[in-house]
């Protein structure tokens, strides 16, 4: 018989456990939470060291944070400030309601700002600066589907009129309009930021932050306590732009940073996480990002349930129910939450007994209480080292009777009259049945204590807010012969555009007046772009300096990082990069600092991957340039698909403030650039640029006299007929003129046609310029008739145009409606392919053979050549007329 083995006793560890936990309650009462938290690193890193595998804690239970004993107590007037969120929440609401029963359908949104209201009150009455003494205040996202809330206050303010919220949505009236949600474009003296884009705000707020301790490390601003505050969706948080780069704001140490995530549990259509809890999930990736993370999860009224459960059977059923269950105990009442939520146990049913079904449907959660959001607020903007991310659960549709915390909520426009009613009466406004019923909203006297209260919070604030100013630029740009080296042409060396424009980046960095001023970005592409230099002269910006060796530092052009550094190097983000970019671009306005940011990129990975972030760049008025290099389809040799780009200046002609142009040589370049800091610095011209550079090697010529005008406006002669009058003019862009020029050789050689070569640096700005005349002729029809650029510039020639370039046909096509017939366009429709760019340049048939042929054959459909002639020349020119179009390759 087997003999069974005895099982060694386990041993009895609680008195040892109940000693230890009462020797770190004592260190938590007498040392605080900072030193307490400062012991549990070092045990666990101890333990680590001993081989004991402690796991990670990346959640905490599902209450709040901030412990009652651990509250201050609130500094305001709690009466006045519940009084005026009463009103600010009926004027919201009736803003929005009452423009859809005058113009059904017009939009907005209410439930998001129900949600908000008192998460922004408290901000706005005791931690929202609007200056620092002389120095500019905080920075506020806003969630832009909470616009009338914003709007509602400064209502109360005296900043916006009757006017003004009866014709929100209705910008095109004959009084004053606003803005459905956050648009600098459209309200350039109110917002700072467009936010409404899912995403962008926060991603923006996180580099903001960042350019503003750049900002601050290079001496150019003070350093105050200001913050860059972000109010976010807790639904927004699925778009990747959200939280892709919550680890930079860790990294750099951003405690100027504070995240606001509005956690109503809801997205547009219904339950942001039905089957967890976004709390739970927001909080692993935040603490694990490195984030200090604070939850107000529920208000100051479950405080006396916590102190009555003896058993922790509250926070047990709390952490057994999921987001979707949550949603159900605010949207069907307190009877339901009675028997749903605390019935699952009997303790709990007795712990609510003495409460009716009404209290339990008003137990408050963490984000509609305003001690426990002022001491979240307080303790974020006191936290050092890092930026912070309060997590305040909400319910959407807060106060809105049967709408109230149910999936429909977001899409409420208006709403019955018994729930006006309802409403008015929850939040006693002062308004009289007729006038809720129609959404009339609702300003005490200007002696009203409200409004007094209103006024002194804000003046010892610093002002009000948002608030956008411009102040004026007292910048003075160099003129063109500050660019002479560049005008003067390479003397026969050859260059890329691209190594010309590093060269006068370089120029421009030393500067003495703006040099400091210049803000290079680029994605991790510094080298590709030849930035070796620029590196060594003014250094990356690192926030903690090089606390390296690197390992070329025996090199001339070494890897040098430094706390002031000037070369904002991203890393692999264009994202980012653009993030920067806009915080750059817009410093002007937001710093009071004339920053010139130029973010160099390859043009294929700018505007098609961060559309939406060019888009909202332009809405805040940004200035700058976008430098696209290895652009165009055939120039980027090799790389292929996907780097090959031919339609980034069809889609820079879709943002109305970019001004877009494609140089083929250094000197057109040096021109733009120096017109293009005049108009946004000098001018203060709210536009940007975008500019394609080449990495193609050519030697660049001198720029001759008169052209000028012609390289901002879009199109010169660069090269007349070799010999005699010109037969057809010839159309080139970027290194495409070169081959533009190759073939007039040809053609005036080996045919005997005769033509122009005309440079054009810009389809998009001609057709702009075009579209104005045309609308101004079509409005004055009884005064004589303007004629476009284009017009002037080919005024007197003969014959077809062939346009060539390495982009899509479309570019040189938006010229047709002035050019009519004579147009023939050859681009680079189609995907790209890896290869040199000989056999590129003749797979989309723009190389010279190409142009030449397109030339032959017009000229014959015209009847100015022969046919047979011109079928011949495919044959000479080694030109397959039967090979698949690249357009369907």
């Amino acid at each position: 018989m087997a003999m069974k083995l005895a099982i060694p006793a386990q041993a009895d560890f609680t008195e040892e456990v109940a000693e230890w936990i009462e020797a770190f309650d004592q260190i938590v009462v007498e040392e605080g939470p900072e030193q307490a938290a400062e012991l549990m690193e070092v045990l666990r890193q101890r333990a680590r060291e001993a081989g004991v595998n402690t796991p990670g804690e990346i959640r905490t239970p599902y209450l709040n944070t901030i412990p009652k004993h651990d509250e201050v107590p609130y500094p305001g007037d709690r009466q006045m400030e519940r009084r005026l969120e009463s009103l600010l929440r009926w004027n919201a609401m009736a803003m929005v309601h009452g423009q859809n029963k005058k113009d059904a359908g017009i939009g907005g949104h209410i439930s998001t700002y129900s949600s908000l209201a008192t998460l922004l009150e408290v901000g706005f009455n005791h931690f929202f600066h609007a200056s620092y003494g002389d120095q500019p205040g905080d920075f506020i996202y806003f969630q832009g589907h909470a616009s009338p809330g914003v709007y509602a206050r400064a209502y109360l303010e005296g900043r916006l009129t009757d006017d003004h919220l009866k014709n929100f949505r209705h910008e095109l009236r004959d009084k004053p309009g606003l803005s459905s949600y956050p648009h600098p474009w459209l309200m350039p003296h109110f917002w700072r930021f467009p936010t409404v884009s899912m995403g962008i705000g926060p991603l923006n707020a996180i580099y903001q932050a960042r350019f503003m301790r750049y900002l601050e490390n290079r001496s150019l601003i003070e350093k105050t306590p200001r913050k860059v505050w972000a109010f976010v969706g807790d639904g927004e948080t699925d778009e990747v732009d959200t939280l892709g780069a919550i680890t930079v704001a860790s990294r750099e140490k951003l405690d100027n940073l504070v995240f606001v995530i509005n956690c109503n549990l809801q997205r547009l259509d219904g339950p942001v996480r039905g089957n967890k809890r976004i709390i739970d999930e927001l909080e692993g990736v935040f603490r694990g990002a490195g984030w200090n993370v604070i939850k107000v999860v529920w208000g100051s009224d479950w405080d006396a349930l916590f102190e009555r459960d003896h058993k922790g059977l509250l926070l047990k059923r709390m952490e057994e129910c999921v987001d979707g269950e949550y949603q159900a105990f605010k949207a069907k009442g307190g009877a339901y939450l009675r028997r749903e939520f605390f019935g699952k146990y009997p303790e709990l049913l007795e712990l609510v007994a003495d409460m009716t079904d009404e209290q339990l449907a008003r137990l408050h959660r963490g984000g509609h209480d305003p001690v426990k959001i002022y001491n979240a607020y307080k303790r974020a903007t006191e936290h050092r080292g890092g930026p912070t991310v309060i997590l305040a659960k909400t319910v959407k549709g807060y106060g809105m009777g049967t709408t109230e915390a149910r999936n429909a909520a977001h899409q409420e426009k208006k709403m019955t009259d018994e729930a006006l009613t309802t409403f008015v009466k929850r939040f006693d406004i002062p308004v009289p049945e007729e006038a809720a019923k129609h959404g009339t909203p609702y300003k005490p006297a200007d002696d009203a204590p409200e409004i007094q209260y209103l006024h002194e919070r804000r003046k010892a604030l610093g002002g009000y807010m948002p608030k956008r100013e411009t102040p004026e630029l007292k910048f003075k740009a160099p003129e063109l012969d500050y660019y002479s080296e560049w005008t003067a042409g390479s003397k026969g060396r050859a260059v890329s555009t691209t190594m010309g424009f590093v060269s006068i980046l370089r120029h421009l960095l030393k500067d003495p007046e703006f040099g400091k001023l210049v803000v290079p970005i680029v994605p991790d592409e510094g080298r590709t772009f030849g930035l070796e230099s620029a590196i060594r002269q003014v250094g990356i910006y690192a926030a903690e300096g090089q606390k390296y060796k690197p390992h070329d530092l025996d090199m001339l052009l070494y890897y040098r990082e430094e706390q002031d550094g000037q070369i904002l190097e991203e890393g692999i983000t264009e994202a980012g990069s653009m993030a920067s970019f806009t915080a750059a671009g817009t410093a002007y306005s937001n710093y009071r600092v004339p920053a010139i940011p130029f973010y160099m990129y390859y043009s294929m990975f700018g505007f098609q991957r961060i559309g939406d972030m060019v888009w909202a760049f332009a809405d805040s008025r940004g200035k700058g340039f976008l430098m696209g290099g290895t652009a165009g389809r055939t120039t980027m040799l090799g790389e292929g698909l996907q780097h090959q780009d031919g339609h980034s200046h069809v889609l820079a002609s879709t943002v109305p403030t970019c001004v877009s142009y494609d140089p083929a040589f250094v000197y057109e370049l040096a021109v733009i650039l120096q017109d293009g800091i005049r108009r946004m610095y000098q001018e203060n011209e709210s536009v940007f640029y975008y500019i394609t550079m080449y990495n193609e090697d050519y030697p660049m010529p001198e720029m001759s006299e008169g052209v000028r005008e012609g390289i901002l406006r879009g199109i010169y002669k660069f090269k007349g007929a070799i010999k005699g009058k010109a037969d057809a003019q010839l159309f080139g862009s970027g290194p495409i003129l070169n081959e533009t020029v190759r073939a007039q050789q040809i053609l005036a050689e080996k045919y005997g046609v005769q033509t122009d070569v005309w440079s054009v640096t810009s389809y998009n700005e001609l057709r702009r310029e075009a579209l104005s005349i045309e609308r101004w002729n079509r409005l004055h029809p009884a005064e004589a008739e303007k004629t476009p650029y284009i017009m002037q510039a080919l005024k007197g020639t003969k014959g077809p145009i062939i346009a060539a370039s390495d982009y899509m046909k479309v570019i040189a096509d938006q010229l047709s409606p002035w050019l009519t017939n004579r147009l023939v366009t050859l681009g680079t429709d189609g995907f790209g392919r890896s290869d040199n760019r000989e056999h590129l340049r003749s797979h989309f048939e723009v190389n010279a053979e190409s142009i030449v042929a397109a030339t032959l054959s017009k000229l014959a459909r015209d009847g100015k050549f022969d046919a047979k002639r011109a079928q011949k020349a495919f044959e000479e020119l080694a030109l397959d007329t039967e090979k698949v179009d690249a357009a369907k390759a």
